[in-house]
């Protein structure tokens, strides 16, 4: 009995110290290694562990493209109305004209005006372009007045002035643009000129004054001998919501602007304005030119207005270009450039008496809406000063 208790628990003993070292950690069976055909395809050799990981490292014909910008479309912008826009620019102006007006009104409030004062108005206003027979025809009239009128205020002075300046300015001319439809049929304006003198970039601001008063434009660009006159309109165009007909350079102006006239017609515009070439260099090539750009036009619609763009800061090298434009086809009104800077405000009165049209708008700086209509009273007025 006691031997068979012995040998039951040496049993128990037996059993317990197995179960001991069975479970031991270092005896633990050991997983199988993982075969390379388990790794992941792109796992890098570096040892990448990410997706960021292994972009970084993967060569660079395997990484995706970036993804292309669309550029944002340009905002479409609500210029001013014309009205009043010389008014608003009267200090621009006057900064580049009062010397002028400052020299005159001095010269005619001294107490005494004998010839030699007389002279040196008369040189004056020559020396502010306004033309020798203008200047001599407003001395005398001015020196008639006051020696009618006798003693002079600073008042008197400057209001006799400005009715002499404005007078011969031209206070009852028909200044204004003809930009109405006629019918289903759109207003056609050709604006031309040599290049520098800001033709291209006058068409712009004109679309700009017209979309301000409530008009509809079509911009043509027939100035297809120079490429960056089409991309200036274009430019100009998606500011304001004005559609731009233009085709390759080189090509026919006349049909760029028979097709700006066609489009114009069908979209409904109220206006239609034509950007001409004037990189021609002989009077015969510009003759042809604009005559047949004008004749193809008219296939289709009138043309209500033919602008001449001049930089007024040119003088009497732009009367010779004016005289020229002015004998190719039926100028009728004039925009005037670069007023505000070198310019001098005579030239207005010049520019008229010499080609017979009036100046119908002024251009008075850089900026999109500086281009003004003309109007001769707040011309005059900025001139003078307060």
């Amino acid at each position: 009995m006691d031997y068979l208790i012995l040998i039951a628990g040496l049993a128990v003993v037996a059993l317990v110290i197995g179960g001991a070292l069975l479970l031991r950690p270092g005896r633990r069976k050991p997983k199988p290694p993982v075969e390379p055909a388990e790794r992941p395809a792109d796992l890098a050799p570096g040892g990448a562990t990410t997706v960021e990981e292994l972009e970084r490292e993967a060569p660079p014909a395997e990484r995706a493209p970036p993804a292309e910008k669309v550029p944002p479309k340009p905002e479409i912008e609500l210029p001013p109305p014309s009205a009043g826009r010389l008014v608003r620019l009267r200090a621009r102006l006057a900064r580049s004209q009062s010397a002028f007006g400052t020299t005159l009104l001095g010269l005619l409030s001294r107490e005494t005006l004998d010839d030699d004062a007389w002279e040196e108005i008369e040189d004056t206003l020559i020396g502010a372009d306004i033309g020798v027979a203008v200047a001599r025809q407003i001395t005398e009239d001015l020196r008639t007045r006051v020696q009618v009128l006798g003693t002079r205020t600073a008042e008197e002075v400057r209001a006799l002035l400005k009715e002499e300046l404005v007078k011969q300015i031209g206070a009852d001319l028909d200044r204004s643009l003809h930009t109405e439809p006629h019918g289903t049929r759109p207003a056609v304006m050709m604006v031309v000129g040599v290049n520098g003198t800001g033709k291209t970039t006058t068409c712009g601001k004109l679309g700009r004054v017209l979309v301000g008063d409530g008009r509809t434009v079509l911009l043509g660009a027939a100035d297809t001998f120079r490429a960056a006159a089409a991309d200036q309109l274009e430019t100009w165009g998606s500011r304001v919501g004005a559609e731009v007909v233009r085709k390759d350079e080189g090509t026919d102006p006349a049909s760029v602007a028979f097709d700006a006239v066609k489009q114009g017609i069908e979209s409904g515009v109220d206006t239609v304005i034509i950007d001409t070439a004037g990189r021609l260099h002989t009077k015969v090539g510009l003759m042809d030119e604009l005559g047949k750009v004008k004749r193809v036009i008219e296939k289709q619609a009138t043309v209500d207005e033919v602008l001449l763009v001049l930089d007024a800061t040119t003088g009497q090298n732009g009367m010779q270009q004016a005289r020229v434009f002015a004998e190719v086809v039926n100028i009728t009104g004039i925009a005037l450039t670069k007023l505000d800077g070198t310019a001098k405000g005579g030239i207005v009165v010049q520019v008229q008496r010499e080609l017979g049209v009036p100046v119908k708008l002024v251009g008075l700086g850089e900026g999109p809406d500086d281009l003004a209509p003309f109007e001769p009273e707040a011309f005059v007025d900025a001139v003078l000063g307060d």
